[in-house]
């Protein structure tokens, strides 16, 4: 019995390259193919992102495709129009894709596709043309190829799309920020910045602006110290970005916000050091005003303190932050004198004021919180007002009191 011979590698490879060969001239219409299918089966990003992309996809789909045909055929004449180097080709269209704003999934999809329907075509041409001497040998080792070759391309278009999506990234960010510090100049205020701030931020025009702030303290705040927090606002819907000015590092919060009281509940849970809030009423206009009050109002907690205000809750403390030339003279004329005391008596004295203006001016709700007797209570009081010159009966007086004793730390 003679035995059949088999084809060496050589031939084999010749064989396979013969049958690829065969559909040169179906190229165009296997391009077509594909594309058709893939606008049918992602129907809306293509409707979303515009007939541009349908026009790229098209005309990018064919030069794969009669680029890949040639390849495969053992036809990659350097003298051909299409001969440009062929991973270049899958680099470009990984960075195009990137900035289409193609999905990378969906890129890949469609190049498994591409080798799909190729080999079908070729199976089909088998099929229909029995001269053609493809076999099911010939067959098997063409699957090979191109699915081997489709692992290459991926690997390639995956890392050019990962890296121009990077890139962008990373102007998009550069873009961001520079806005943000365009904003807390206060250039918010015209009216044409505010509108190409609100594009690059993607902020509604009827959105509510927040601004908050977190002081270091020595210690690095960062995305990381917030990432719970920010993580509850994405889940609340509630846009953020940030950016680090003068050592401040501070968000823009957009969208349909609570008050200030509810947004100093929302982070309370991950303060992270001291963290100021202050809403913008004005939007975009008020943001750098929004800035300067949160971060007054970060200033007013003990530094090292983890905790969050807002500015609503610390309005004379900001007030008195924002005059730092007024505060010397505000505890000279009020608590000067009793300042001057022994440092114990100067203490007590001041603890009871502190416990005086907690009870509006009651020696006996007073003297319950100090642990001491109505009369003792009183006597401190006529020293204080003796001292001072001031008396908790008078309204201005009082308030003069009030903030002065803020002004030592212990309002």
């Amino acid at each position: 019995m003679r035995a059949v011979s088999t084809p060496g590698p050589a031939q084999g490879e010749e064989r396979v390259q013969h049958a690829w060969g065969l559909l040169l001239d179906q190229s165009d219409p296997i391009a077509d193919s594909i594309t058709l299918t893939l606008f049918e089966r992602d129907a809306e990003l293509y409707e979303r992102i515009g007939p541009e992309l349908r026009a790229d996809v098209r005309a990018s789909t064919r030069q794969h495709i009669r680029r890949g045909l040639r390849i495969l055929a053992g036809r990659h004449d350097a003298a051909h129009p299409d001969a440009d180097n062929t991973v270049d080709l899958w680099r470009d269209t990984g960075r195009r894709r990137a900035r289409q704003g193609v999905p990378l999934e969906l890129v890949l999809n469609a190049y498994t596709l591409g080798a799909r329907i190729l080999w079908e075509a070729l199976v089909s041409r088998a099929r229909t043309d029995p001269g053609s001497g493809i076999d099911d040998q010939v067959l098997l080792q063409a699957a090979k190829t191109v699915w081997s070759n489709l692992d290459v391309q991926n690997a390639i278009l995956i890392d050019a799309y990962r890296r121009e999506s990077a890139r962008l990234q990373r102007r998009d960010l550069q873009r961001e920020q520079s806005v943000l510090d365009a904003l807390l100049e206060g250039r918010g205020a015209d009216p044409e910045f505010a509108d190409e701030a609100r594009a690059t931020l993607e902020i509604g025009p009827d959105d509510a602006i927040a601004c908050v702030v977190a002081l270091h303290d020595g210690a690095l705040v960062g995305d990381d110290a917030l990432a719970p927090a920010e993580d509850r606002l994405d889940r609340l819907g509630i846009p953020a970005r940030w950016h680090v000015r003068s050592g401040v590092y501070y968000g823009l919060l957009s969208g349909r916000l609570p008050e200030e009281d509810g947004l100093v509940e929302l982070f309370a849970p991950y303060a992270a050091g001291r963290m100021g809030i202050a809403a913008s009423p004005e939007g975009i206009a008020g943001f750098a005003t929004a800035f300067q009050l949160a971060t007054r109002a970060a200033e007013t907690l003990t530094r090292g303190e983890q905790r969050v205000v807002c500015v609503r809750e610390r309005l004379p403390e900001v007030l008195l932050a924002g005059s730092p030339q007024v505060t010397p003279l505000l505890l000279t004329e009020t608590l000067g004198p009793v300042l001057a005391q022994p440092e114990a008596q100067a203490k007590t004295l001041l603890d009871t004021l502190a416990a005086l203006l907690r009870h509006d001016g009651s020696p006996t709700h007073a003297a319950a919180d100090l642990f001491c007797h109505r009369n003792t209570v009183i006597y401190r009081q006529k020293q204080i007002e003796q001292l001072t010159g001031r008396s908790l009966a008078v309204p201005r007086d009082k308030m003069l009191l009030a903030l002065a004793l803020l002004a030592t730390g212990r309002g």
